[in-house]
């Protein structure tokens, strides 16, 4: 019993001892270390501080309860540079187009559906082969040459600027083709213009300005891989004619005996060119086709 009482008396005094011990091993057993890191983002105001502040807290040391934790302020990520020619060449609000933002057929009040013998008189243009899924229009070729195509019933003017979003992809017997072609459907007296065509390679693009009843042509082409999405647009003037991809020049004509005549639209489609290889399907996805006002206008 007596050793019991001794650890009673031991206790207590400990207990003493602590609640008129200073509270000051806590503070100095703590060791942190506080780094700031600064950037300029001018174009991003994410903070008050006019520059953003990352502040961290270094180590992992025993902290004491009124030791708070470290403060990070982010920035939200850099956006990515704009790839639409609409963009970065500052061409305003859109006029006309279509989003492709509803299902099934195309809007007839803005295409007509082609229902006809395909290009050059080979395979067929089948409406069936063009549908709409909510985001994408979607052209599908067979390997037996039943494909599609339509043209645009909005924006049939002369001069302008038009832009698509588009990728293709299957067999290299279809190609893939984004146009302005005359409303007086009196070719090739009336030109043509090819802003966007495949000719056998996913992997090459190439544009195609037809022009005179010789059906003489200028020319550009680009090694790019046509499977993925990208920026096609066309800007005609009274000064010439100048394509883009991604919003990057990369071809102009300037001649004005080259000019088309008349009034353009667009028209999309993917033309069937057999030949003495085995025949397969191909596909054409165009997300969006936007129109905007011509130059000075």
């Amino acid at each position: 019993m007596l050793w019991r009482k001794c650890g009673v008396i031991a206790s207590s005094l400990l207990v003493g001892l602590a609640l008129i011990t200073p509270t000051t091993a806590s503070t100095t057993a703590t060791t942190t270390s506080l780094t700031m890191d600064t950037y300029e983002q001018p174009d991003e105001a994410t903070t008050n501080f006019g520059a953003s502040v990352r502040l961290s807290m270094e180590g992992r040391a025993t902290i004491s309860r009124n030791t708070r934790p470290g403060l990070v302020v982010t920035t939200a990520p850099e956006a990515a540079a704009p790839t639409e020619a609409a963009v970065v060449h500052g061409w305003g609000t859109r006029v006309t187009g279509d989003e492709f933002d509803y299902t099934g057929a195309p809007d007839a009040t803005k295409w007509s559906v082609y229902n006809s013998v395909g290009h050059a008189g080979k395979g067929i243009r089948s409406p069936r082969q063009v549908t709409v899924d909510g985001s994408t229009m979607v052209m599908s070729g067979t390997p037996d040459g039943t494909t599609a195509g339509m043209g645009a019933k909005f924006a049939r003017q002369k001069y302008g600027r038009w832009e698509v979003r588009a990728a293709g992809s299957g067999d290299d017997e279809y190609h893939l083709v984004s146009i302005l072609w005359p409303d007086s459907g009196n070719w090739p007296c009336d030109g043509e213009v090819n802003y966007a065509e495949t000719t056998g390679d996913w992997n090459v693009i190439k544009f195609f300005h037809h022009y005179g009843c010789s059906n003489s042509q200028t020319s550009a082409f680009k090694a790019l891989d046509v499977t993925e999405f990208h920026n096609y647009a066309v800007d005609w003037s009274q000064r010439g004619i100048v394509g883009y991809i991604d919003g990057v020049k990369w071809f102009e004509d300037n001649d004005p005996t080259h000019q088309p005549p008349g009034s353009m639209h667009q028209t999309l489609q993917l033309d069937w060119f057999p030949d003495s290889t085995a025949d397969g399907a191909g596909e054409m996805r165009v997300d969006w086709v936007r129109v905007y006002a011509a130059a000075g206008r």
